[in-house]
């Protein structure tokens, strides 16, 4: 990687030998409109130059899926990174088992785990994306094909041994889950969902994950922008039809107000360590003993500079407390508020 990178603080990804930088890129709203969940129009001149500011900035790895646009942010990444030398180059995550239907965008894709299937994405994964190997591979929800987690576990095993990917996981599963498809390999990674807002995996995932040595890359620690500080009631109302937060409870009634007063709530606390509230939330998810590093989505470069200061940013105990207390008070989403 280079110089730059070296900059910014590491952590090894599970068992795996990749060392990854506490915050990495992330890769769905870059994705554009034109699907299910879809974040409205996206310029990708700005994609790629967020991507490429991200990497000078020492961002070493990029999380993306083929479900993101139906296959448009894989090219995007690939465009962004085209040029780069290979010392530069950062790692690629990607995901499999949503397959939409070619004939209608607007359908929800389903989840699917079948071997000829998973088989047959990792294959367009790779040359969207225009490499020979794929960093990280996952599962990106559990199959509602029929397929066990056994089954498409299994295909994920076989693709590691043979070169294809480096490194294997599952994204949006259960303990229990985690479990099943440990009997037959050791699961690298676990994506979950992870914000101060969402918090339900801090009961059994992030200790099953502890425990057995998997790193975790947490998703939305910033909840899709709602604690990223430039939130509000009005943008909340003014989200076009095309971006999915538009129908998304936590953006609508009574959960929408719960989550602004957490923000606020928040703003003393990142005016004292002078970053943005986006920063304290993202830092408040790599508080977790558990958690290897986040995802932060960016849609243009200026958006990279908001939330990179969470990096560096280490919570206090004191900070912590603060921020369960305010949990208890605003009665923002649920799960457990102090580690």
């Amino acid at each position: 990687m280079s110089a730059a990178t070296a900059d910014l603080p590491k952590r090894q990804l599970g068992r795996t030998d990749m060392q990854i930088t506490r915050v990495g890129f992330g890769a769905w709203a870059i994705g554009g409109a034109g699907w299910t969940f879809g974040w409205g129009h996206q310029e990708d001149a700005d994609s790629v130059a967020a991507i490429r500011h991200a990497i000078e900035r020492g961002i070493n790895w990029i999380d993306t899926a083929a479900v993101y646009g139906l296959g448009h942010s894989e090219e995007v990444v690939a465009r962004a990174l085209r040029d780069l030398p290979a010392d530069r180059r950062p790692y690629i995550f990607t995901k499999c088992g949503l397959v939409w239907d070619e004939r209608d965008h607007s359908a929800p894709p389903r989840r699917v785990g079948r071997a000829d299937s998973i088989r047959r994405e990792v294959e367009q994964s790779l040359r969207r994306l225009g490499v020979e190997r794929i960093d990280l591979y996952q599962m990106h929800w559990p199959a509602e094909d029929g397929a066990a987690v056994e089954e498409y576990w299994q295909v994920l095993l076989d693709l590691k041994k043979a070169g294809k990917v480096r490194a294997v996981g599952l994204s949006n599963h259960t303990a229990a889950q985690l479990e099943v498809a440990e009997r037959l390999g050791h699961v690298d990674t676990l994506q979950p969902p992870f914000s101060a807002i969402r918090r339900e995996v801090a009961q059994a995932e992030l200790p099953w994950c502890a425990g057995h040595q998997t790193g975790v890359i947490v998703y939305s620690p910033m909840q899709s922008g709602l604690l990223s500080g430039s939130f509000s009631q009005e943008r909340a109302a003014a989200l076009p039809k095309d971006d999915w937060r538009s129908r998304n409870p936590e953006f609508l009634g009574d959960k929408l107000q719960r989550n602004l007063a957490l923000v606020a709530a928040l703003r003393p606390l990142a005016e004292r360590h002078d970053v943005p509230v986006g920063a304290v939330a993202i830092a408040w998810t790599l508080a977790w003993p558990a958690v290897t590093a986040a995802i932060v989505g960016a849609r243009n470069p200026r958006q990279v500079d908001g939330w990179l200061a969470a990096v560096a940013l280490e919570l206090t105990a004191a900070d912590l407390d603060e921020i369960a207390q305010a949990l208890e008070r605003t009665q923002a989403g649920g799960g457990p508020r102090r580690l």
